[in-house]
């Protein structure tokens, strides 16, 4: 069903433009409060595009950017690169600062209530750095490159994970409130739900829940391979999340499985859901999929290359997503975002 005003008056899974950036995309877009988009490439540059899919600048780096940019209320736009540098970059596309970490910035920042921007590096490092000047406000070490991204609770408690196969949290301070040990490298994002458990895939193949207070676990379940996908979370309390055994997986909220779909290879991508319930993920078979909440295909939209990027949904249905065959896509949607369980929509954020 079509929702009038959405994108989806447009046939669903059809094309509404593509962006062509100088490399392959794997960052995953992020949406401003005005519509514009903002997005990383492998050519050293975050770019800002308009709806309509014009350009309207680009900022340089100094190396890759596999980083999704944060949006601060301010409209400050905060991205890693594999210069070894987090940006804060003006809507206007200057500069704003720069933070230099002691290796690469793969992680995608995340940004508390009272602005603090948190961010991993490969150098070991959660970092916490004032929005303002830049500057370190602590560190916390761990024993492995953090490629995983921030995920900040209501506490204002940190998770993050990392290469030592541990997961992390991290009270605001800096402190450690516990760890969890894994079978393998962490490098997925967790997804925190309602009652605030908390969510997180490892490469040891499986997606672990956790008592928030503790760390203790409530389940895992396996896959059969790699989990670098965050998990979403839907209306029902449902757990989406992609493997690289080329499946995405529904998890029922106990643990057990409700469905598995196959793509034709690796699931990178992490999921996003629409508001009528349908998920969306990309797949290294060049493919982004739109999946009905039973688990059966709805679409399919091909690429020219492998859609390691995860899609995000703005307000008026339109998915965007990129493809490792340089472009950023712009695809027609029937309905907007999914609110987060508990959460109005205009929280919404990745």
């Amino acid at each position: 069903m079509l929702i009038p005003g959405y994108a989806g008056a447009h046939e669903p899974g059809t094309l509404k433009w593509a962006f062509a950036a100088g490399n392959q995309v794997n960052s995953s877009p992020a949406i401003g409060a005005d519509g514009t988009i903002y997005v990383g490439s492998n050519d050293y540059k975050l770019y800002a595009v308009n709806p309509n899919g014009g350009k309207k600048w680009e900022f340089s780096t100094g190396g890759c950017i596999y980083s999704s940019p944060a949006i601060g209320a301010d409209g400050i736009i905060y991205v890693g690169s594999q210069d070894h540098k987090l940006y804060a970059v003006n809507p206007d596309g200057s500069k704003k600062w720069e933070f230099t970490a002691g290796q690469e910035v793969n992680s995608s920042p995340a940004i508390a209530s009272d602005g603090t921007i948190y961010v991993g590096s490969n150098d070991n490092n959660l970092y916490a750095i004032d929005p303002i000047t830049g500057l370190e406000k602590w560190r916390f070490p761990t024993g492995g490159e953090v490629w995983s991204s921030p995920a900040i609770g209501p506490d204002g408690t940190i998770y993050v994970g990392s290469w030592d196969k541990k997961f992390y949290a991290v009270n605001p301070d800096g402190g450690k409130k516990w760890e969890f040990a894994t079978g393998d490298v962490v490098r997925s994002k967790a997804a925190i739900g309602p009652d605030g458990t908390i969510y997180v895939g490892s490469n040891d193949d499986k997606i672990y829940a956790l008592n928030p207070g503790a760390g203790t676990k409530k389940w895992e379940f396996a896959t059969g391979d790699d989990m670098y996908s965050k998990p979403a979370i839907g209306s029902d309390g449902a757990l989406y999340a992609g493997s690289w055994d080329q499946k995405l997986y529904a998890i029922n909220p106990d643990g057990t499985q409700k469905w598995a779909f196959a793509t034709g290879d690796y699931v990178f991508s992490s999921p996003a859901i629409g508001a009528d319930g349908t998920i969306y993920v990309g797949s290294y078979d060049n493919k982004f999929y739109a999946i009905n909440p039973n688990g059966t295909q709805k679409w399919a939209f091909t690429t020219g290359g492998d859609v390691e990027s995860s899609p995000t949904i703005g307000s008026d249905g339109t998915i965007y997503v990129g493809s490792h065959d340089r472009n950023l896509y712009a695809i027609y949607g029937a309905a907007g975002p999914a609110p987060m369980p508990g959460l109005p929509l205009l929280l919404l954020g990745d």
